[in-house]
């Protein structure tokens, strides 16, 4: 994590044309709300699937401050669920987390699609999605591009934390480098085109570094305003540093509809 830039060391592109930044902010305070999405249908009560997830949340919820941060707990099987509203007593999801009882079929895209949806109410600049799941989907309509522009529209990037043993995601990695396995590439590309990430929780120690990188990455953000375009359509960013060893993690673009200012983290 690098927290010492200024605006004079990005530039953004805007659908392939320069924009001046018309507004610049290091944010290292405030809330943060987060709307945990937890897998529960049926192929997470195989192994140790169910207890990763619940290791990661508890984590996250421990570190949240309480009375300040916010956080909901949505859990989703063919259909996306409210286990506990969004709340500042971030312990009050352990209730709801001990309720939880995998079943059925997985819609994967659908639940982060509708999670994305309900999240763009809440006007704090620090929101995430944080989906814990075994990376499996099984029924959505909707593809990884559909969401991840969805997503990237209201400005919330999803992490998402893939909660399988060691030998799952060997496979997975074996299948992905032969071309046989799609879901680590999709929810790879939907992550980080929305300005999050795709990380592995594959035993204990991985579900505490997994929410506590999480939760620093979102704690620590450039907030970056340029003039959005006048045209109807959705507009591609490339936001870059003049440093090319670093990386930059931000929102894929944005759906323009008049002048206003958009903020890009």
């Amino acid at each position: 994590m690098v927290t010492t830039l200024t605006s004079a060391d990005f530039e953004v592109l805007d659908k392939g044309e320069r924009r001046p930044i018309i507004n610049f902010q290091v944010d290292h305070s405030g809330p943060i709300t987060i709307a945990a999405l937890l897998d529960v249908s049926g192929s997470m009560k195989i192994g140790p699937k169910m207890a990763l997830a619940s290791q990661v949340l508890r984590r996250l919820t421990a570190e949240l401050t309480d009375g300040q941060s916010e956080i909901g707990l949505f859990t989703f099987d063919a259909a996306l669920h409210v286990a506990q509203p969004f709340t500042k007593h971030p312990t009050e999801i352990d209730s709801a987390l001990s309720a939880a009882e995998p079943f059925g079929s997985t819609s994967l895209y659908d639940a982060i699609a509708e999670t994305a949806r309900r999240l763009e109410a809440h006007s704090s600049q620090r929101r995430a999605i944080v989906v814990l799941t075994d990376g499996v989907d099984t029924s959505s309509s909707l593809t990884p591009a559909e969401v991840s522009a969805l997503a990237s529209s209201i400005d919330v990037p999803v992490y998402v934390v893939i909660t399988v043993p060691p030998i799952d995601r060997e496979h997975q990695v074996a299948s992905r480098a032969n071309k046989l396995a799609t879901f680590s590439v999709d929810l790879t590309e939907l992550a980080v085109w929305t300005g999050g990430d795709l990380l592995w929780a594959t035993a204990g120690e991985d579900t505490t570094l997994r929410a506590d990188q999480i939760l620093t990455e979102l704690r620590h953000q450039y907030l970056i305003a340029i003039p959005s375009s006048t045209e109807r359509e959705w507009r591609p960013i490339d936001v870059r540093v003049r440093d090319q060893k670093l990386t930059v993690r931000a929102r894929s673009g944005y759906f323009s509809n008049d002048n206003t200012s958009r903020q890009n983290p």
